[in-house]
């Protein structure tokens, strides 16, 4: 019975609408909120379809190319070099004594949107980078722990406030910088929150109060665009996108990416 639930799935219907190269969602960063727009300045969407047939299909994104950073081997100590190894088609470090190919893998960072009020529980940073500004409760996942206790955990760390997870919100990939973020809808179990040792204060914020201009990082932009869209709907969704940053940009920069494949189901 598995399969036919499979197929029925809307996320797959989704996705087979954005492998047709007739079909791309695209998300304009000139879309996005920059440091003069108004904080409830609507996400707008562009969709290209096929209606015009003469119509040039869009340029794909150029390829990534990563250099690893792995310059010692950790088996042995000994340097390693850059080569593709038989059988691969990517440039991996290789130990230059014991030969063992060492690979780098994405990140996964995990977070909280906490509700509260009708509000959202933001926190601002006390490190590096983006010292100052607003984000939300997030960060790297712990081998050993899934990715709720994880975004629990991380919301305790930052903003000392004991969360129920109420369902996952967003998957957002950030392929040059190897990262990908899940992001959880969660509740406050007890009214009660305070800066942790990485921030600076915490408070909550009505959507139309959210300092889009002072946001930490793409991510928690985008996050933010998509979970005001959704209330002011009435239709609350999990999204899926990537997010495209451009290379030597600042992680808070505003007008540094481009969200494409947006999936809202």
């Amino acid at each position: 019975m598995l399969l036919p639930l499979l197929r029925s799935h809307p996320l797959l219907h989704h996705a087979a609408r954005l492998s047709s190269p007739r079909t791309r969602l695209l998300l304009r960063r000139d879309a996005l909120p920059l440091a003069r727009s108004p904080p409830h300045s609507p996400i707008r969407m562009a969709a290209s379809s096929g209606s015009n047939a003469n119509s040039p299909a869009p340029s794909p994104a150029p390829a990534v190319v990563h250099k690893s950073k792995i310059r010692f081997c950790p088996a042995c100590g000994s340097p390693t070099k850059l080569a593709i190894p038989d059988g691969d088609e990517k440039m991996r470090a290789i130990c230059s004594s014991c030969g063992r190919v060492h690979y780098e893998n994405p990140k996964m960072v995990v977070g909280c949107l906490v509700e509260h009020d009708n509000k959202v529980l933001l926190c601002r940073r006390k490190i590096e980078p983006a010292y100052g500004l607003w984000t939300l409760p997030a960060g790297y996942l712990e081998v050993g722990e899934s990715t709720a206790e994880g975004a629990s955990r991380e919301t305790l760390e930052e903003a000392c406030a004991d969360v129920e997870i109420v369902s996952p919100f967003a998957q957002l990939d950030i392929p040059l910088i190897g990262q990908s973020y899940i992001i959880f809808r969660a509740r406050l179990k007890t009214p009660n929150f305070s800066p942790g040792p990485e921030s600076l204060e915490c408070a909550l914020f009505a959507l139309d109060d959210i300092p889009f201009d002072s946001l930490a990082f793409s991510s928690i932009i985008v996050t933010l665009r998509m979970y005001t869209e959704d209330v002011k709907s009435g239709s609350i969704k999990f999204h899926y996108c990537t997010i495209n940053k451009r290379l030597g940009a600042s992680p808070s920069d505003l007008r540094s990416f481009d969200i494409d494949n947006h999936i809202a189901v």
